[in-house]
């Protein structure tokens, strides 16, 4: 089965946060099974800035990074490619939604009656939660014409409950496949907690305003000389300023550190006790996954779909409107942090590993290429 990637970016743009690591998972994954062949389509934004273009890595299938000329992907090289790859192709996934490549690809799937796999990465459920999500109006009239455009055998790719809840909402009618992400799991290596009775706080991931960064940063204030917050990732320059400011008072408590990969990020796992995310919308949060897998307890809230974390015994789960956050990074300060990192590794390893969601995705292209919507499927995370 021919499999086409849309996509505004893609490995190796980081920048754009999880939804990169997340869609290059899937096509590894597919990459890797005889039954499909795999092409992606994608531009070579690797940043904000126009000049931030991508240095290409060799990857096991194509990759046609068309040239970007303005905003986020718009990129004429891209639309004058995807006639040719969509009639190639058995079956078209669509990530984004606000983007330049996705009502193009909706309206030629459609003429070309090919089916449509759609993963909005978390996009509607940010526009329909988030009271100040930008330029609402603009978004509105896409997702009108998306509605109009998209081929009838279309199903939205959710990675959880509260997601699919809000993006229908936005696309009423759509038919929707909840597949979580995946995470890979790294060699299990001992490590202590609390060194010296330090207690060293990480997020990682994009710095963007429904992060919550800016309340962690405050949080420090009521929190004792020992507690330490380190910071990983990029984001819009104007957002990093105002953080960094409001860190500035802190001194070395607080460290920015920019974007991680690989051996960088095992290490920054490596020297934290706790991963706070204090995040107000989002629809996966791959990065409380990645924290789990490296055997480190997480703090994040009820608006990333995370709840199981009081369950499980590896975490916590609090209110987004709640004004002690700094009280809830204490009394996790004095759990057994070891354990509850053992817990969320042992989870991930048990329902979030790399074969199981491929081969959710590989029965989804099936169905679909043979004519047959998916139910909508309920799981909680």
């Amino acid at each position: 089965m021919k499999i086409l990637h849309v996509t505004p970016s893609f490995y190796p743009a980081t920048f754009w946060g999880g939804p990169i690591w997340s869609t290059k998972a899937i096509c590894d994954g597919l990459a890797a099974r005889p039954d499909f062949t795999l092409r992606v389509l994608t531009t070579d934004a690797a940043g904000p800035a126009v000049a931030d273009r991508l240095r290409r890595v060799p990857l096991p299938y194509r990759v046609s990074y068309a040239r970007r000329i303005a905003g986020h992907a718009v990129a004429p090289g891209l639309l004058a490619q995807l006639p040719a790859a969509l009639i190639w192709a058995d079956l078209v996934h669509l990530t984004g939604t606000y983007s330049f490549p996705t009502l193009p690809t909706l309206a030629l799937a459609r003429v070309l009656g090919k089916p449509v796999v759609w993963s909005p990465r978390g996009s509607l459920q940010a526009t329909q939660q988030w009271p100040d999500a930008p330029r609402k109006r603009i978004k509105h009239l896409v997702e009108r014409a998306a509605q109009l455009l998209r081929p009838a055998q279309s199903v939205l790719h959710v990675t959880a409950a509260m997601e699919a809840a809000s993006s229908v909402t936005r696309l009423p009618g759509i038919a929707t496949a909840l597949i979580p992400n995946c995470v890979t799991i790294p060699p299990h290596s001992l490590r202590d907690f609390r060194p010296g009775g330090a207690l060293r706080l990480i997020c990682l991931g994009r710095l963007h305003p429904k992060k919550g960064i800016d309340r962690l940063i405050t949080a420090l204030a009521d929190l004792p000389e020992q507690v330490t917050l380190d910071l990983y990732g990029g984001g819009e320059a104007a957002h990093v300023a105002a953080l960094q400011a409001a860190a500035r008072p802190f001194g070395a408590r607080i460290r920015f550190h920019g974007p991680v990969q690989g051996a960088a990020k095992a290490r920054a796992f490596a020297d934290a006790d706790l991963f706070v995310l204090p995040s107000h919308s989002e629809n996966f949060g791959i990065v409380v996954a990645e924290a789990l897998a490296h055997g480190v307890p997480v703090l994040t809230t009820t608006a990333t779909p995370w709840r199981r974390l009081d369950h499980v015994g590896c975490g916590r789960c609090i209110d987004p409107a709640r004004t002690d956050l700094a009280q809830s990074i204490a009394d996790l300060a004095t759990a057994d942090l070891a354990a509850m990192g053992a817990r969320g590794r042992d989870w991930m390893i048990r329902d979030f590993s790399p074969a199981a969601m491929v081969a959710e995705f590989a029965a989804l292209y099936r169905s679909l290429g043979a004519g047959q919507l998916p139910l909508h499927n309920e799981v909680s995370l």
